[in-house]
Parts: C-alpha cells; sequence; structure tokens
C-alpha cells in the first residue's frame, strides 16, 4: 500500500457504478464522527458525473478511493464543494487535500466569478480549506437560496440550526471571494498560527461542538420540566 498511486479526474458516465458506495460510505463516515451531513442519493451523484461536476480518485487498479462534487446556488452566484469523502484505507495518504485541489479547480473553470463556500466540521478540511484562500464567515455570508439550507434537513443537528435562526451550527463556515470582489482588507482573514498548525482547528471544532451540544441539552432539560 506504501506505493500506491491515485488517478483523480472529472467524473463521467464512465463512473456511474460508483456511486452507490459513495453514498454509502457517506452515511458511514458522519456515523463514525457523530456529526451530521445532508444525505444524497446514489442518482443524485450520478446526476453531478454526468453533468461533469465531480472529482474522483481511483487507485490504478480501479479501486475507488475518493470523491466530492460541486453544488450550484443562489443562480450561480455561490459554489459549495460538497460531499468530501475519502474511502478508509485511503485515508492516511494526503488524498483529501489533493481531491479539494482538484474540485476547487473544477469549480473555477466553470464559476470563475462566483464565490465557493463550504460547511465542515472537520478540522483536517477546514485547513485544506484555508490553504486554497477560503477565510471563515458567518452563515449570514453564505446563500439564501432555500434550497441549500432544505438540504440541512436530514442532518442530524438540524434542530441546533434552526434554533440559531439559521445563524450557527456545529458547522464551520469557509468562503473563498475571487480577487476581484475581495475587498482591500480581510478583517477576518485566517490567522497565520491556524495556518500552520492543525491542532488549533481541532481545538476550535471540538470547543464548538462541546457548546453547541450542550446548549441543546440544557434547552431539552429546560423544556422536560414543564
Amino acid at each position: 500500500m506504501d506505493n500506491i498511486t491515485f488517478k483523480i479526474t472529472t467524473a463521467t458516465e464512465a463512473h456511474l457504478d460508483y456511486a452507490s458506495i459513495i453514498t454509502d460510505e457517506m452515511e458511514q463516515s458522519a456515523k463514525a464522527r457523530g456529526t451530521g451531513i445532508a444525505k444524497r442519493s446514489p442518482e443524485y451523484i450520478q446526476t453531478k458525473m454526468k453533468e461533469g461536476k465531480a472529482v474522483i480518485a481511483l487507485t490504478s487498479d480501479g479501486v475507488w478511493a475518493g470523491f466530492c462534487y460541486i453544488e450550484a446556488w443562489g443562480h450561480g452566484k455561490f459554489v459549495a464543494n460538497s460531499g468530501l469523502i475519502v474511502s478508509p484505507p485511503f485515508r492516511k495518504y494526503g488524498l483529501a487535500r489533493l481531491i479539494k485541489k482538484e474540485i476547487f479547480k473544477l469549480s473555477r473553470e466553470k464559476y470563475p466569478e462566483s464565490k465557493i463556500f463550504g460547511l465542515t466540521t472537520g478540522a483536517a478540511v477546514m485547513k485544506i480549506n484555508s490553504e486554497l484562500g477560503y477565510i471563515p464567515v458567518s452563515y449570514a455570508d453564505l446563500t439564501d437560496d432555500e434550497q441549500f439550507w432544505k438540504g440541512c434537513q436530514s442532518c442530524v443537528n438540524f434542530e441546533i440550526l434552526q434554533s440559531k435562526n439559521r445563524q450557527n451550527c456545529l458547522c464551520t463556515a469557509m468562503l473563498y471571494v475571487p480577487k476581484p470582489q475581495q475587498p482591500a482588507q480581510e478583517d477576518v482573514a485566517l490567522r497565520d498560527d491556524f495556518k500552520k498548525n492543525i491542532k488549533l482547528f481541532e481545538r476550535w471544532t471540538r470547543l464548538k461542538k462541546y457548546v453547541m451540544l450542550n446548549l441543546k441539552k440544557t434547552k431539552d432539560k429546560t423544556f422536560n420540566i414543564f
């Protein structure tokens, strides 16, 4: 396995048979992390492949190794790189970073004027995003497209999102703004020490999860009194 090589390419109709494997792993991975995820059907993933809006990673033997796809919101004003997943046997090869770079490149090619955003609970993904030029933002800076937020309804943390009036949740929001649209000074730019140390990302995500989940428990206990 040490000499393994990957082929990362834009997914096509030739990859449709991988859709069920991908969606199954997405669900299992979310359960293992104890976090929510907006569920996607194999048919939805296949549509992304047919549209040329997905990236897939395979080994030289044709074994599925990773995947990510593009979603456009607000009439293309915003783009999200969603569903990043790496098969468990291949998670220590830096594959997630390679896939993120490819899907980011594909997004810029297809939607050069769009803002690219992501919602994630993963510290590693946040670090990769920062390397690509994303900055952490409030939920208010994301798309107001109702179809996007409806996708969160299948997430186990949807109640938290609702209780925060869709302004916060366990996920951290990050945004990439094309250079012509960037302000002269980015007051919310990611701190330099965060770029260097993933431990700070991990500490942040653990703290956010602890605070959010305990607020939910406190709220539930209060309702139970009455």
